[in-house]
């Protein structure tokens, strides 16, 4: 795990739940993690609304009083210029959506690349109307590596239809995680899937492909 995590991607590609969990696995492992919310996009689904589990974990949070609110003020939680710079913390920061969010990540990127000691995630749904294929994601991609003054070092694929979500679904995405890849010159680090379907079989990205093949 590097010092700073960050998850970017399309609105509602899913990164608060994964930024969420990364940071309860941490926790589970011993590390000390603390978590921003710098989502300016979306004031209603917020790593705020998972505080008191996150904390239960030992996670401190980093969110405005009002994140979890109707309130809609664009604005960065000052503490998190204390974990970005402060090179002792280990960091999860989950950011907007799409290029509009990144630009909050703007104001921090020169510390971030200087210590150059952070992984900066794509979390890509295949299922959401403006990233259905690895084309549109690649494109979402650059236009937020351009907003941020970042680049991305891995993909995950998130793809899901919420509660509808089955197995040969998530499988179904393989061939599109795999083109954007190729385009991107990125690897997918990792493939999401809630708990009871990961139950049914989840397998490695390499056999995804002949395994939906097959069925």
């Amino acid at each position: 795990m590097k010092r700073l995590t960050l998850f970017l991607g399309h609105y509602g590609s899913g990164k608060t739940n994964l930024a969420v969990n990364w940071a309860m696995k941490a926790a589970e492992e011993g590390k000390k993690v603390e978590i921003a919310d710098l989502d300016i996009v979306n004031p209603y689904f917020r790593t705020k609304d998972s505080q008191k589990e996150l904390e239960a974990a030992g996670v401190k949070v980093i969110a405005l009083p009002f994140a979890n609110s109707s309130v809609d003020l664009p604005a960065i939680p000052s503490e998190a210029y204390g974990l970005v710079e402060d090179r002792s913390r280990f960091g999860i920061l989950d950011i907007g959506g799409d290029e509009r969010g990144a630009y909050a990540l703007g104001r921090f990127s020169p510390y971030i690349r200087e210590e150059n000691d952070y992984d900066m995630f794509y979390v890509v749904n295949f299922f959401r109307p403006l990233t259905r294929n690895a084309e549109d994601a690649y494109e979402c991609m650059k236009e937020i590596e351009w907003a941020s003054g970042l680049t991305f070092s891995g993909i995950i694929n998130n793809s899901n239809l919420g509660a509808e979500t089955t197995l040969s679904h998530i499988l179904s995405t393989t061939e599109k995680a795999e083109a954007l890849s190729r385009l991107s010159g990125l690897k997918v680090v990792a493939v999401t899937a809630e708990k009871t379907i990961a139950g049914e079989g989840m397998v490695p990205l390499t056999l995804q492909k002949r395994i939906f093949d097959e069925r």
